[in-house]
């Protein structure tokens, strides 16, 4: 069991939380506070403890000096203030010796937040290359880490997995939640037990896909996911997205070979064509050079609905079809629909999943979304994650000299 937020003597102490504010912000302004709002429990219960708090989180990729101007935290300032109800302080620079004093000069309850933790990577890579002598110095900061950013865990970067390497360390409130549904819904799942994994690229979630079927009573398909398995299985899917590697193809004829009773595909698929862009409904062993799969057709939906209404635990990762288009949103949307009325224990995972889930009115509906996109999957696949990992267990903690 890892160390937990409750379990670490924090009164009065500075910590130094990594939260995730990997949010989309669209001229300065942020789109979507969901993960800014899953951060607050963690935030309040150090305020509770008079804490001093110093935030850091990455934005986006960095890439270039450019990017800077795209991927600042401050548009984050005002949504914590908004909620926090109080003055938040900024560091444009982690690493400065001014920024080192502002937070040994806090006075509890006072919040200091860092800039963007990747903007360390320009030009260096200091944070994603896990570099030690940037991970003591982030560490000199604080007294205690809290690792709150679920979905930056498989990523073995300085400011998730080097720091707890100098300070005692503990697990937040986000984190804590995120392990304890995984492996109650997915890693000890109540069966019959169905996985439905959407999503464009096979090549990308094979590794999960082969974990899961071992695990599983049900895998339904979809997306360009399915498209590569009915490739694979001789069937036509015209110009629609699949997979090109010959290795990738031998292997999904393998898992369907082995696993052939738990795989469910598509019967049907709504397409368009490269010189017609019409919806049309066909039966998937009537797709045609030109066609390209969009949804999921009628045929398919009632029989994916019945399997859900057999199961008992269910794991969504991915959508039905490309739902963003109107003429292409009705798989999504009836199978959001069956989800909603099963009986199930559902844990929907993927940033994807979940902007589909908010695009179609469904916000809220289902109690277990996981914060983590590639975090989720990586810790289903293998059972842990670097950022997990670098956490101490209860009642081990060894620190060392900065």
């Amino acid at each position: 069991m890892k160390q937990t937020l409750t379990k670490m003597n924090i009164a009065n102490k500075r910590i130094l939380l990594r939260c995730d504010f990997n949010v989309p912000i669209k001229n300065g302004n942020v789109l979507d506070e969901t993960k800014i709002i899953e951060s607050l429990k963690t935030i309040n219960y150090l305020l509770e403890h008079n804490c001093k708090i110093i935030i850091m989180s990455h934005l986006g990729r960095v890439k270039s000096e450019e990017d800077k101007l795209l991927y600042s935290l401050k548009p984050i300032i005002p949504i914590l203030q908004k909620y926090l109800n109080q003055e938040i302080k900024f560091a444009p620079d982690p690493l400065a010796e001014e920024t080192k004093n502002m937070a040994l000069n806090l006075a509890p309850k006072e919040i200091l937040l860092l800039e963007n933790t990747r903007f360390l990577d320009i030009p260096n890579k200091l944070e994603s290359n896990l570099n030690e002598e940037v991970a003591k110095n982030l560490a000199s900061l604080g007294e205690i880490f809290v690792l709150d950013a679920f979905a930056s865990c498989h990523r073995a970067h300085t400011s998730v997995v080097g720091i707890p390497k100098y300070l005692p360390n503990c697990i937040g409130f986000l984190v804590e939640k995120e392990l304890e549904i995984l492996n109650q819904t997915v890693l000890n799942p109540t069966h019959p037990f169905t996985v439905i994994m959407g999503g464009a690229k096979v090549n990308d979630k094979l590794n999960i896909i082969k974990s899961l079927i071992t695990k599983c009573d049900h895998l339904l398909v979809s997306g360009g996911i399915a498209n590569s398995f009915l490739d694979a299985l001789g069937l036509n899917v015209g110009m629609s997205l699949k997979t090109e590697d010959p290795k990738i193809t031998y292997e999904l004829k393998k898992l369907m070979y082995d696993h052939k009773e738990k795989f469910a595909f598509p019967l049907d698929a709504v397409v368009e064509s490269t010189f017609n862009k019409e919806p049309t409904l066909k039966n998937i062993n009537q797709i045609e050079d030109n066609d390209i799969i969009k949804d999921v057709g009628t045929k398919t939906i009632k029989k994916y609905q019945n399997i859900i209404n057999e199961s008992k635990t269910i794991f969504l990762n991915g959508t039905m079809g490309v739902y963003e288009e109107i003429p292409f949103k009705n798989g999504t949307m009836e199978l959001f629909n069956a989800l909603k009325t099963s009986k199930a224990t559902i844990l929907i995972g993927g940033g994807d999943t979940v902007s589909a889930l908010n695009n179609l009115g469904f916000t809220h509906v289902f109690p277990y979304i996981s914060s983590g996109g590639g975090a989720t999957l990586e810790y289903i696949a293998n059972g842990s994650l670097p950022g997990i990992d670098a956490i101490s267990e209860e009642e081990e903690i060894e620190i060392l000299d900065l």
